[in-house]
């Protein structure tokens, strides 16, 4: 954690020294989301010890500090810094480089980058911007790697990326992060062998206004700003990156991850004042035989869990198998709330998965109400969701009850 401090402090007085030699100049701003939750949990959850039923509590979900600078017309360098979740298991806030990248421009058709970065394919949401998410959370199984073989969805690599006419495309060759843990006998989990490279890509075919690819974080609501229709699709591949055993065994069985993906996103402004966003996606998962993983946000506090579930808030959030998505919100015309000007954009999602390694449909639902203040979007938001999730019994593997997580987001930039 001190060596990314010194890191964005030497960034910082980049900054400062830019603007006042007048070289090429540095921003960077600073976004934080701060939780207060509360959470039915799942059966036989434990906090430090304690089984606990249902739990409140305040944390930070997320901190991003991004900083660049364009430093010549061709060369562009990207940094971003920040931590997830911090709570009450957390004595000091894990900050990280997430991102630390520089590309080069050709031309519009085709850029080259190199270093860590969210540049990623397979879908739109494989990462997307947390600033502008329009649900209270993103769509966490599309980070279907996420602190397996990943640093928070992000990897070492080398990427291509352009647009010509209105196809825009990204191909990504990374590496990802090796292993060290030895998946259960009999059940398959990310291998612990020699991390062959990743294939990721993905293209899509712009109606409308194009959207900027200068960053890898796809916008997920412009609210009411710009008109957008875009279809794509795309895959992810890494051979040998799945086993159901210890690799150095002869009777260990290696899978290849082979993901697909295509999907559709849409923004329409309405009378210059209102808008609708929508998204349709629909997502092949092979990580080999009846892989699943159980997955909640902020989860990191809870320890134990009775159901097939696992712990806290956690669900079947991704495995072998195919899931649709959707998404569609609508935000109102700004009014005033005791002098307080308020754009008001409800929204909802589904999530339609059917794991091969259950006996029902994994379907979970959001609902959230954004409240975006003082007209100034994204950088000063209030959000109120609700989290309804499947629970699974652990030997029938069908869906037995649901459980709720209700969640007050409060969401500040800074620049």
């Amino acid at each position: 954690m001190k060596n990314d401090i010194k890191i964005f402090l030497v960034f910082i007085l980049l900054s400062i020294n830019g603007v006042s030699q007048e070289k090429p100049k540095v921003n960077w701003s600073l976004t934080a989301q701060i939780w207060a939750r509360y959470s039915d949990l799942n059966e036989g959850t434990k906090i430090n010890g304690e089984t606990t039923n249902s739990y409140t509590d305040v944390s930070i979900r997320r901190l991003r500090i991004p900083v660049s600078s364009q430093i010549t017309p061709k060369i562009y360098a990207a940094a971003m810094f920040g931590g997830n979740n911090f709570n009450e298991v957390n004595k000091k806030f894990p900050l990280n480089v997430l991102d630390l990248y520089v590309e080069y421009k050709f031309d519009k058709a085709i850029e080259v980058g190199l270093g860590k970065s969210g540049w990623i394919g397979l879908n739109r949401w494989a990462l997307r911007s947390s600033k502008t998410l329009m649900g209270l959370d993103s769509p966490l199984f599309t980070l279907n790697t996420v602190n397996k073989n990943d640093d928070l969805a992000r990897n070492l690599g080398v990427w291509f990326k352009g647009q010509v006419g209105k196809i825009d495309y990204r191909l990504i060759i990374s590496n990802p992060i090796v292993v060290s843990s030895i998946p259960n006998s009999g059940k398959v989990d990310f291998a612990n062998n020699r991390p062959r490279a990743k294939i990721s890509s993905y293209v899509k075919y712009q109606f409308w206004e194009h959207e900027s690819n200068k960053s890898s974080y796809q916008t997920g609501t412009y609210i009411n700003s710009k008109k957008v229709w875009n279809i794509g699709g795309g895959f992810e591949y890494q051979k040998k990156a799945m086993s159901d055993g210890d690799t150095s065994l002869s009777t260990t069985n290696l899978y290849d991850i082979k993901h697909w993906s295509v999907d559709s996103f849409f923004s329409l402004p309405i009378n210059d004042d209102q808008g609708i966003t929508a998204y349709l996606g629909y997502s092949h998962y092979g990580f080999g035989k009846n892989y699943i993983r159980n997955l909640g946000a902020n989860g990191a506090l809870f320890s134990g869990g009775t159901d097939f579930n696992g712990a806290g808030v956690a669900f079947p959030l991704m495995g072998t198998g195919n899931t649709l998505y959707t998404q569609f919100g609508y935000a109102f015309s700004q009014t005033k709330i005791v002098n307080q000007s308020v754009i008001f954009q409800p929204n909802m999602s589904v999530q339609y998965s059917d794991w091969d390694g259950l006996n029902d449909k994994m379907i979970l639902y959001d609902a959230t109400l954004n409240m975006f203040l003082s007209g100034h979007g994204h950088s000063n938001k209030l959000s109120l969701g609700f989290q309804y999730r499947p629970i699974f019994d652990k030997i029938s593997l069908k869906q037995k009850d649901y459980k709720g997580m209700l969640v007050l987001q409060y969401q500040i930039s800074i620049r």
